[in-house]
């Protein structure tokens, strides 16, 4: 033990510097990050904010046995991960796509226009997002003046709970499409040009190029994400979805986020609420962690 401590005080010794350099951002995460940890104990109290926390009785499990056994349980869970698997399923695959076929581009000039209108919708506000679907879905509407163009019925979309879910996901690949491709231009500039030319007198064509070389060129980078994306499965954002739900969507879009935020906020149920929040939190670590094992032991590459 001593020894231990001998051995990192001879390091911090040698490298103050580079610590003290990095000494602000572990105040930021030792302040914000890690020490309101403490508030999660709450989950597990009948919190009274007179009282404070320690001084707030104990209830143990209560509060996740309710919500196990609450009505709204089922619909909440259920419409969370369906919204989650969606946007995994069409939107993770949506910006590696749009990677691939800037990088098959040669106009630089025509590539920097798709680009840019790409990135654009990134750097609006979900308020605004938020407005322009409202007016979009509304019966007078740009969409429903589309609809009624073939022949359709006109009708308030955001008031119906099936194409809820088909709205939220679909204005999310829009919005964060070019954004999210940036990450894997940079990974494809990193491919070496010489196992191009190999292919090419192999009697390789683009799209076995990009099949033997490019793809396998980002497959480190694509896993990473996707653990990274899958250990977010739980975590729909709340300020989209209170901004575009009424209560005749409740049934497809009332998520884990959403009634945290009635139950915590609105209801000030703080307890409840921090344990329905607890819960979901341990639900993401559980995926994260088991998606990194999964990884690595099919492909041996992993976030940690």
């Amino acid at each position: 033990m001593l020894g231990t401590l001998w051995t990192l005080w001879k390091d911090l010794k040698k490298y103050k510097f580079i610590y003290f350099i990095a000494l602000p951002g572990l105040l930021y995460y030792a302040i914000y990050e890690y020490w309101p940890m403490y508030g999660a104990s709450i989950a597990f109290k009948q919190f009274i904010p007179i009282k404070g926390i320690s001084g707030s009785p104990w209830v143990g499990f209560d509060h996740f046995i309710d919500f196990f056994n609450s009505y709204y349980f089922y619909r909440i869970l259920t419409n969370t991960l369906l919204i989650s698997f969606y946007s995994i399923v069409f939107g993770f695959p949506m910006p590696i796509i749009l990677a691939l076929l800037l990088n098959e581009l040669r106009n630089k000039y025509f590539k920097g226009t798709v680009q840019t209108i790409t990135y654009l919708p990134h750097f609006i506000s979900v308020v605004i997002i938020s407005g322009l679907l409202i007016e979009f879905t509304a019966k007078s509407g740009l969409f429903n003046d589309v609809i009624a163009l073939f022949g359709g019925n006109r009708e308030n979309l955001l008031l119906q709970p099936g194409l809820f879910r088909t709205i939220f996901v679909g204005s999310g690949i829009w919005q964060e499409l070019g954004w999210s491709s940036i990450i894997y231009l940079a990974a494809l500039s990193g491919i070496s040009p010489e196992l191009y030319e190999a292919a090419k007198i192999d009697g390789a064509g683009r799209w076995k190029q990009m099949l033997h070389v490019t793809l396998p060129g980002i497959k480190t980078t694509i896993v990473i994400l996707l653990i990274l994306r899958l250990g977010q499965v739980m975590n729909v954002g709340f300020e989209k979805i209170i901004l575009l739900y009424n209560p005749a969507t409740f049934e497809t879009a009332d998520v884990i986020s959403s009634f945290v935020y009635r139950k915590g906020l609105l209801e000030t149920n703080y307890s409840y609420s921090a344990a329905v929040g607890l819960f979901n939190s341990v639900i993401n670590l559980i995926i994260l962690l088991g998606a990194n094992r999964f990884s690595r032991k099919m492909s041996g590459s992993g976030l940690f």
